[in-house]
């Protein structure tokens, strides 16, 4: 009687968890960079059917959605930033402001933190609009 074979298990690809291990520490590099300017960190990660919204922070009544990119530099960590991006990131703080109502009366931001290795990361405020 022959053996049937089982199939392979088989992981994410190593290229996908290298960028995952890297997404993941440029963000950490990102929310020690706004602790230190004094923000409070009120989300990582924070997912929907929408987008995700890689930093949620607040400093005095200023409410900042983050956006973080890392890159091999900071220029081509700024190019990753795309209009497309920019809608996702809007939709998703939209869904946000909606399940946490007590943000209405916070100034809302869309903020940028670029990453690259070697480099302090550069923090943009403002850089986008719900408009855009």
């Amino acid at each position: 009687m022959a053996r049937r074979a089982e199939p392979l298990q088989r992981g994410p690809r190593p290229e996908r968890v290298a960028a995952f291990r890297l997404g993941l520490s440029a963000e950490s590099r990102a929310a020690m960079l706004l602790i230190a300017k004094g923000y409070r960190i009120v989300a990582r990660r924070w997912k929907t059917p929408l987008g995700e919204i890689d930093i949620v922070a607040r400093r005095r009544r200023d409410l900042v959605f983050v956006e973080v990119k890392a890159r091999d530099d900071i220029e081509a960590a700024a190019e990753g930033v795309t209009e497309r991006g920019k809608r996702r990131i809007v939709a998703a703080a939209e869904l946000w402001l909606a399940h946490h109502p007590d943000a209405a009366q916070c100034y809302i931001r869309f903020d940028v933190i670029l990453v690259a290795p070697g480099k302090i990361p550069r923090h943009i405020a403002n850089a986008f609009d719900a408009s855009a």
